[in-house]
Parts: structure tokens; C-alpha cells; sequence
């Protein structure tokens, strides 16, 4: 079964304050967790030489910004962040940590632009195990389909600017498996602005 925009809005809005109640209060002992985060909504009508060039629109760049603040008023700065070389990605990435206040390193990856599943999974087993969390910006439909080999199934509709959480029993990242991650949560802005998170700086 599809998880569909209405379904995360019936399902996990009356959730958004426990959310950070809890994931703030979580153990992180044995647990390796993946944030996915699909690049803002893009310009299409603009200038550009290429798709790698493509920037963001002005409703991606507020939506990312809003997703920044949000993981930081949770508590969910990632321990690193990493990111398509795209424009696109590279922009709400940077956009998120501006607006959030995050301290974590930020990278830009090739291989997040065009690389498979399977292939960003042996990237992710090599990441030091000083790191507990790791975010991804990245596209679709390589969000959507890495999403559903990490938990072992299941489709997803994964928007723009969307922000999903996959946790491991893992006390190193060359334990991560297709299969082995649990669901935490997935949001979008168009669900924290429907939960009354402040928007007034987006």
C-alpha cells in the first residue's frame, strides 16, 4: 500500500508535538539513523544550461528553510550532512542549516546526484561510525526507491523538500542493510504548516 500525502496528514499531524517530545529524548546507544531529504521545489521557468544547473523556486527555498528550523527545534540536527552536487540540492541544503542554525559538516557528493540505491547504500556503509546520523539530500525517484529497500518495502509518494527518518539496531554503519531500517517518520511542510509550526520565517 501506497503512503499518500492525505494519509501522512490523518496520520502523523496529531503526532508533530509528541514527535519532538520524543525523538529528543530517545537513546541513541546501538542505533544508526538515515535522514532523507528531497531536494526543494525547482525553477523551471528559469535560465539555465543544464539539470544539474537548475536552481530552486521561491516556495523551494522557503520549504527548505522551514525543514531546517524544524529538525533544529526537535533536536534532529544530523551528525553529518551530505548532499547532490545538484543546484537544486546543494541550495536547500544549505538553506536548511542557514535557517536551523546547524553546526554539522556539510558535504557535496557526486555519486547522491545519479548513483543508485544500491550503490549510495556501499556509501552509506562506509561513513565513520563517530557518526549515529546522516542526512541525504537528494531526488527522486531515488529518494522514494532507497527509502523502500532500506525498510524492505512499501511505495511512497516523496514531495519536495520532504523529510523522512529510517533508524537502524546498529552500532556501525557497515551493519546497515537493505531491510533492516525501521520508518520513524516522514514530513512535509505542507503537514508542519497544517500542525501550526511556525512559518513566519520561511
Amino acid at each position: 500500500m501506497c503512503l499518500t500525502q492525505t494519509s501522512w496528514i490523518s496520520t502523523v499531524s496529531p503526532r508533530i508535538r509528541s514527535f519532538c517530545r520524543t525523538r529528543s529524548h530517545e537513546a541513541r546507544v546501538s542505533v544508526k539513523s538515515i535522514l532523507l531529504f528531497r531536494h526543494g521545489k525547482s525553477d523551471w521557468k528559469a535560465d539555465y544550461p543544464g539539470d544539474h544547473d537548475r536552481p530552486l523556486a521561491k516556495r523551494g527555498k522557503s520549504a527548505a528553510r522551514l525543514m531546517g528550523r524544524f529538525l533544529a527545534s526537535c533536536g534532529q540536527v544530523p551528525d553529518i550532512a551530505l548532499t547532490s552536487t545538484a543546484l537544486r540540492a546543494r541550495r536547500t541544503l544549505e538553506l536548511a542549516s542557514e535557517s536551523g542554525g546547524w553546526t554539522c559538516p556539510v558535504e557535496a557528493k557526486s555519486y547522491l546526484y545519479e548513483a543508485s540505491p544500491q550503490e549510495i547504500l556501499g556509501q552509506i556503509q562506509q561513513q565513520s561510525d563517530t557518526w549515529n546520523s546522516v542526512l541525504l539530500t537528494g531526488h527522486e525517484p531515488t529518494c522514494s526507491e532507497l527509502a523502500s529497500g532500506l525498510i524492505g518495502g512499501g511505495c511512497f509518494r516523496f514531495p519536495t523538500a520532504a523529510l523522512m527518518g529510517i533508524d537502524f539496531p546498529a552500532d556501525r554503519w557497515e551493519a546497515v542493510e537493505f531491510g533492516r531500517g525501521v520508518l520513524k517518520w516522514l514530513l512535509i511542510p505542507k503537514l508542519l504548516a497544517s500542525a501550526g509550526f511556525d512559518t513566519e520565517s520561511a
